[in-house]
């Protein structure tokens, strides 16, 4: 077996299949770095080929970044929201057009991955407050003392923490948001992996959230999918076999209780085609998405 040449793979589609089913595995916990490396190199011609691989398909946030963080046009702050239910407290990146209109503004909480918030959601959440909404995106590393500016180290952070509590930051979030200077009190909430079913599971909670948008995130208990109120618009990619696994079992609560949803199956394209700081972005999906995200916010809060 020839080494792969990771230099000259511009896309998802130039990796072997098998690497990206192990790259999934390693982001989500399911392999260590060794463990990645180790299966890896049997795929692409040894030890330096993988490691070559590992280093193309982990994000580059410079690369991918959309709106500066000193971009005039954005307003951003950071505050420190009370949990009693959660950790205690939640640390949130809010982000908002500098210039103000008339009136306030409808909020949207932006919901990270499993690496707490890194640059990339702080990004989006910029495009979002371009659009004219407040973007609200709370860190669940905050307890931990927020994202450490390594993946890595902020994967192994994030798998200590009780996913309960999580959940509770960000209802404890949302429910601040709605309140906060400059908010109208209409709300929605989008993700992204993990954060995609953080947004699942404010449906369930929030009785007057008003539109949830989860990219390829996992279901809300199915016994809770009745309390949902919010339009969903649910993005999911081709390729993800491990999340869309769980979607007959949600199609099947969410029809059998008349929920108003709305689901578009990518195909092709793999888990995380909407972060565009790594290869497995697509453009044309994640534009068709992001699109369609955009309609419904502001179909729902504008």
């Amino acid at each position: 077996m020839t080494d792969f040449d990771a230099g000259a793979a511009t896309g998802a589609a130039d990796f072997p299949r098998k690497v990206l089913d192990l790259f999934d595995a390693y982001v989500h916990g399911a392999l260590d770095r060794r463990g990645f490396l180790n299966q890896c190199a049997a795929h692409v011609g040894g030890m330096v080929s993988a490691t070559a691989v590992l280093a193309a398909l982990s994000p580059d946030f410079a690369r991918g970044q959309v709106i500066p963080a000193d971009d005039a046009r954005v307003a951003t702050s950071r505050i420190d929201i009370p949990s009693p239910q959660g950790h205690g407290t939640v640390r949130a990146y809010v982000a908002r057009p500098a210039t103000k209109g008339d009136g306030d503004l409808p909020v949207v909480i932006v919901a990270h991955e499993n690496r707490g918030l890194n640059p990339h959601i702080e990004d989006v959440a910029r495009r979002l407050a371009l659009e004219g909404f407040m973007a609200v995106a709370p860190d669940a590393l905050t307890t931990l003392g927020g994202y450490p500016g390594d993946e890595d180290k902020a994967r192994e952070m994030f798998a200590t923490l009780d996913r309960a509590k999580i959940g509770e930051d960000f209802v404890a979030a949302a429910n601040h948001a709605r309140t906060m200077p400059g908010s109208n009190g209409k709300l929605a909430a989008t993700g992204f992996c993990f954060g995609g079913g953080i947004a699942n599971l404010l449906a369930t909670r929030l009785p007057d959230l008003r539109a949830a948008i989860p990219f390829y995130g996992s279901p809300p208990p199915l016994e809770d999918v009745p309390a949902i109120k919010a339009q969903l618009l649910i993005h999911y990619a081709g390729n993800d076999t491990r999340v869309n696994a769980s979607w007959p079992d949600y199609k099947a609560a969410l029809d059998k209780a008349g929920i108003d949803y709305q689901v578009f199956i990518y195909e092709g394209v793999e888990h995380g085609f909407n972060n565009d700081t790594t290869p497995r972005f697509d453009k044309e999906a994640a534009a068709l998405a992001w699109s369609r995200t955009l309609e419904l916010l502001r179909r729902t809060l504008i």
